[in-house]
Parts: C-alpha cells; structure tokens; sequence
C-alpha cells in the first residue's frame, strides 16, 4: 500500500486557492479593493520568500468567514469553483491523481489553506482525505479564527502523523510514500517521504530537487 500526499496550491493548481479567494471577495465587493488587495499580495509573497507569519495570515484570511452566513459563503464559493478554480486544474493534474486512486493507495492533501475553501476542491479531485488548516466553528458559524496547528511547513509533518495515527497507521505502514509540491515550504515534509517531487518549483525548492537528486514534474 502507498501514502500519496498533494500540496495544493500552484501544485496541482495552477494558481493559489488563498490568494484567489480573497481575490474573489473583492470582486463581488464582499472586502475593500483598496485595503485588502495590497494585503492579500504582500501576505501571498511573504509565503513566497518564506516569511510569512501564518497566524497574521490566518487572522485575515478567516476573518471574512466570520462575517456571512454559512449559506452565503457556500453559494459564493460555488461562484468560486466554477470562474476560478476549475479553470485552474489541469488535465495532468487529473490524471496523475486519478493514477494514484486507481492504484489503491491512501491519497490525501496537504495544505495551508483552509479547510473551508479547499474542502470542496478536494472532493473535485475526488480525494476523500484533507489536511487543511482548520476554520474554528462554533455551531454552524465561523470565528474567524483557525483551531489546531496550521498545516504549514513543519505543522504539516505533525498534522500528517497525527492523521495517520487516527486511522490506525504510520509513515512505515506504507512501502512507497510520496510527497509532490512546488513550494521551498514544504521541504520539512518533502524529506520525510521517500518519493518526494518537485512540481513546478519555486526557485529554491528547484535548487534543492536538483542537488537532491529528486524528480522534477510539470502539470501546467
């Protein structure tokens, strides 16, 4: 049995997921242009040079979550999925997914983004298993805060085992594990697989798949 594990954003996306959402709001008007845009763009390239404070990060991704009815903000993420997302996801990204699925081994995604945007992209991909970084929720609403350790960098390790402990395993269940993502961030997790991929690498990431020995795949 392998464990396949998937970054999500600008992996098999070709773009990213937290980024585009808070893009979205200020389309329809839902956030202020002039206010948050600038942070949304200097939150996405502090994760691009890695300094990134994902809890200042997490306070203004899941504020907005707070504000809107659960029925709003599923109705808009549908609006979301269709002129943002699905155009994002190409077809080798489809199909490498669905080779791992048809192969039989336990396929998850792993990703900072939270679970209530990434949820429904999951299940697009047809991957029943999701790592995200957790929206908190009382009742049916939103605080506007995350619950647990973020899915990031080497919160994504912790999450992973604490996952796979929940299901009555471990990395050394598995003979083959695999780990695909283009992002320098994710290099704590990628070293704990033994089939790490470079996907559409960022600079750094390329550098280290290079000198590492790793493949280096393309789905754009």
């Amino acid at each position: 049995m392998d464990l396949v594990l998937f970054d999500l954003d600008n992996t098999l996306l070709n773009g990213d997921s937290d980024f585009e959402w808070a893009q979205f709001l200020i389309g329809k008007g839902v956030l202020d242009k002039e206010v948050q845009e600038a942070r949304n763009v200097r939150f996405y390239e502090q994760y691009k040079d890695g300094s990134l404070d994902i809890f200042e990060f997490l306070d203004f991704q899941l504020a907005p979550l707070a504000r809107h009815t659960r029925a709003e903000l599923e109705a808009w993420h549908r609006e979301f999925m269709e002129s943002s997302i699905r155009p994002r996801i190409s077809a080798k990204a489809r199909e490498l997914v669905d080779h791992h699925l048809a192969c039989d081994a336990i396929v998850a995604i792993v990703t900072a983004t939270n679970s209530f945007v990434t949820g429904p992209i999951a299940r697009e991909f047809g991957i029943h298993h999701l790592i995200a970084t957790i929206a908190a929720q009382e009742g049916e609403c939103f605080t506007g805060k995350s619950r647990g350790m973020p899915s990031f960098k080497a919160g994504k390790i912790e999450r992973v085992d604490n996952w796979l402990e929940s299901i009555g395993l471990h990395m050394g269940s598995f003979e083959r594990t695999w780990f695909y993502s283009d992002s320098h961030n994710d290099l704590p997790l990628l070293a704990r697989v033994n089939n790490p991929v470079a996907v559409d690498p960022d600079d750094t990431l390329r550098q280290h798949a290079l000198s590492s020995n790793w493949p280096i795949l393309s789905l754009r």
